[in-house]
């Protein structure tokens, strides 16, 4: 059994120090080769909705997402060092973006949310982050932050009554605890410190495709799985294979490298831009709709977003008494 105290202590400490690298402001901006990098990740984050969905039409999701880190485990552990942190600090990643973020997400993206709303939903994890911090470190919620989630909260209440076809009440619950799974992730691999990002998923894999897989077997059943992995064509090898190198490999290292080199403050931000992949790409290669309500939404989520990461920054510079 782990030790529990020694858990949550972690925990909370990943929480506080999570808490004051949001708050960080950045003087220099990116140079430009570096802001191209963050841009190709971001463009690769926001479109990879659109590759789940092509993934989805032949594999179950459970199935998908085991299969997805079974390609970022095979043949990278062999190869990738096993960064120096506990085998508890790596399960607890594990379970949390695998069995979490990702299973509930396919899930979700399998009829119960479209891709571009999928996008935008998921940012919502800023939000997670940070009431999760100020709830631990019992620091009070500042004005700015206010503002920030109501007009985030406002854009998932229209989504909620609007949706349609393009998002259920159920796919906007599993993205939200999506989000919420995304956020725990973060806050535990802030607490691993300093570690080789692309070692520290791939190992950390090990602990997304057992809980994965045995909710497959579960849920979806052993014929589901068969017929999946024997009828899957060359594309949808692809969209899984696109996954882990792709979206994982690449998204995911690269990231953590250009946060290695900058100020949170000043990398963070670009991650608002992945919504406005992930909806352009679904309107454009999905023929998914972008009717008022869906981009009265997206602007609400996205302002409230840009609003909370951008607000301190601003204040700093334009509003700091002389």
């Amino acid at each position: 059994m782990f030790p529990l105290r020694r858990v949550a202590r972690g925990f909370r400490s990943g929480l506080v120090q999570l808490a004051i690298g949001t708050a960080m402001t950045a003087n220099a901006p990116l140079p430009l080769r570096h802001f191209l990098l963050a841009l190709a990740v971001v463009a690769v984050w926001g479109t990879n909705f659109v590759v789940i969905r092509i993934g989805l039409n032949h594999l179950p999701p459970l199935l998908f997402a085991t299969l997805r880190f079974c390609m970022v485990l095979v043949p990278m552990v062999f190869i990738v060092k096993r960064p120096a942190v506990s085998w508890k600090n790596l399960a607890a990643y594990g379970l949390l973006i695998g069995a979490g973020q990702f299973g509930l997400l396919f899930v979700a993206m399998k009829g119960h949310i479209s891709p571009g709303l999928a996008s935008l939903i998921l940012q919502t994890q800023v939000f997670f982050t940070i009431g999760m911090a100020m709830w631990i470190s019992k620091e009070r919620i500042q004005g700015f932050q206010v503002v920030a989630l109501l007009l985030a909260v406002a854009g998932i209440v229209v989504i909620a009554a609007h949706g349609g076809g393009a998002a259920t009440p159920l796919g906007v619950m599993l993205g939200l605890l999506a989000a919420l799974s995304w956020s725990g992730g973060n806050i535990v691999a802030r607490q691993a410190g300093p570690v080789n990002m692309l070692g520290y998923v791939v190992w950390a894999s090990l602990f997304s495709i057992p809980p994965l897989f045995l909710m497959s077997l579960w849920l979806e059943g052993w014929p589901a799985i068969v017929h999946g992995v024997t009828s899957a064509s060359l594309g949808t090898w692809l969209a899984v294979a696109w996954q882990a190198v792709g979206n994982t490999m690449f998204g995911y290292a690269a990231w953590g490298w250009l946060l290695a080199r900058h100020p949170a403050a000043t990398v963070t931000p670009m991650a608002l831009l992945v919504p406005v992949f992930g909806m352009s790409a679904s309107a454009l290669i999905l023929g998914e709709g972008l009717p008022a309500w869906k981009l009265i939404a997206a602007a609400l989520v996205l302002t409230g977003l840009a609003v909370n990461m951008l607000w301190p920054k601003v204040r700093t510079k334009f509003l700091a008494p002389a």
